[in-house]
């Protein structure tokens, strides 16, 4: 068969909706600015428990297996909610659900604010996860409504890399409000910032010419030239609704799981650990462990913005999406996962931290791939949904890895031998993952075997 191509098909007789070059193109790139400085906030809120590791567990005298504990309970009802919240997206705009999502987390913030004690970082972890649960698949999908399908790799790589650019910016400015001010300003600040970014959204935020339902009422008005048409330009995928579980079985899907689970392991752990390993293990200051966590988000942040264009560079020369961004996500966790393994056997600092640097780093590679390749086999009104379940599935690993690793510390030896536990056991999630990935992703296959409108290649790509 002919090479995969973005263009449309013979067939495809009606152009669907497009960007105008005015208002419309610029209202887009408003929503992503301010999608990526919803993911920034969604970040600093998430490490601030991290950054803040030290004085916390020394004030309250806290075990590592409890404050492991504190960490994984930001995730006990992080995936419920993503599961809920994706189908839900259905039925309510990203402007409400992304609104109400952030002045949760404004108040998640408070409890420990009225007491500092082990019940109310707890309560304030569970009610923050249960509001960022849906944040990263919703954000996306919000994205997603004002681009077309062969333009989201940058839009994609730009929400993702808010996330890096969260704890490039987070990681130096909440540690010196906590060392400054105390840590529980950190928190307030935080709350504040986050009500902020609600009511700037509120009244900025809406959804865009490529949402299903606005397809619909395009139909229904006579724009388009049937219904199929107005999906199509919705998403990668149209065609009728399919059962969730003939969806989420595909191998694609499957895969694009498998390479967010070994990578959402690495970033639990970095969210979690990272700052306390770098002060107690390494030495570090607080301030020289917030700038290495800044500048390993930095080389995150610029691998996103470089790897994401290439993506869709090779689209445009009609690479396959198995091999452009399917095969870019299985190596990026791969890679992650050998200096993983690798650098708590590094005797040299500068030759560890740039172990660290790419274990820790090159994972965020993962993030905006998985939607992509998950969206090119879903039909455009259940994206919303199955970004909820791929990001709730794909973030259990925030469930077990941050408690894990403070049991494997009080249990050893030493500090170090629990920590070097950790990170091999992260590894070989992380290599599990990778493999998983390159073999089952294949949106071309899995698209044909869902019936969906897809300008699909043969397996041979």
């Amino acid at each position: 068969m002919a090479p995969h191509s973005t263009t449309p098909s013979a067939t495809d007789t009606s152009p669907g909706p497009s960007l105008s070059p005015g208002p419309e193109r610029r209202r887009a790139w408003l929503v992503t600015a301010l999608i990526v400085a919803f993911m920034v906030i969604n970040y600093a809120d998430k490490s601030v428990l991290g950054l803040a590791a030290v004085p916390i567990m020394e004030e309250l005298n806290l075990s590592n297996s409890t404050y492991g504990l504190i960490s994984s309970s930001f995730f006990f009802l992080f995936s419920l909610s993503g599961l809920l919240v994706g189908f839900l997206s259905t039925r309510l705009s990203s402007r409400v659900l992304l609104f109400v999502m952030t002045l949760l987390w404004a108040v998640a913030q408070l409890p420990v604010l009225i007491v500092a004690s082990v019940p109310t970082l707890l309560i304030g972890r569970i009610l923050l996860g249960a509001a960022e649960g849906p944040a990263a698949s919703m954000s996306m999908h919000a994205l997603y409504k004002w681009f077309p399908p062969d333009r989201r790799a940058l839009p994609s790589a730009l929400q993702i890399g808010g996330a890096a650019l969260g704890t490039l910016i987070a990681a130096p400015l909440v540690t010196w409000l906590i060392e400054d001010y105390g840590w529980r300003s950190a928190y307030a600040v935080l709350a504040v910032v986050s009500a902020a970014w609600a009511l700037v959204w509120w009244r900025a935020g809406h959804d865009g010419p490529y949402d299903h339902a606005r397809a619909g009422a395009r139909t229904s008005s006579g724009r388009a030239a049937d219904g199929d048409t107005a999906v199509r330009a919705g998403g990668a995928g149209s065609g009728p609704r399919q059962p969730y579980r003939r969806l989420l079985l595909t191998g694609t899907v499957l895969g694009s799981v498998s390479s967010a689970f070994g990578a959402a392991w690495a970033l639990s752990l970095s969210h979690a650990w990272l700052p306390a390993y770098f002060r107690t293990e390494l030495n570090m200051s607080a301030e020289a462990a917030a700038t290495t966590i800044s500048v390993i988000s930095g080389y995150g942040l610029l691998l996103l913005l470089t790897v994401s264009p290439l993506v869709d560079a090779l689209k445009a020369r009609g690479v396959s999406s198995r091999w452009s961004s399917g095969a870019a996500q299985g190596v990026a966790v791969l890679v992650a996962g050998c200096a993983m393994a690798a650098f708590p056997f590094v005797e040299g600092t500068a030759s560890r931290l740039v172990l660290i640097g790419l274990a820790f780093g090159t994972v965020a590679v993962a993030i905006p791939l998985h939607y992509m390749t998950a969206a090119e086999v879903v039909p455009t009104s259940q994206r919303g949904a199955v970004f909820g379940i791929v990001a709730g599935l794909g973030t259990l690993p925030g469930l077990v890895a941050p408690s894990l690793t403070g049991h494997l510390i009080d249990a050893a030896d030493s500090p170090a031998t629990g920590y070097t536990a950790a990170f091999l056991t992260t590894a070989g999630v992380m290599l599990l993952a990778g493999v998983i990935a390159l073999a089952a992703i294949r949106p071309e296959r899995d698209a044909r075997r869902l019936g969906l409108d897809h300008d699909a290649t043969d397996e041979a790509h």
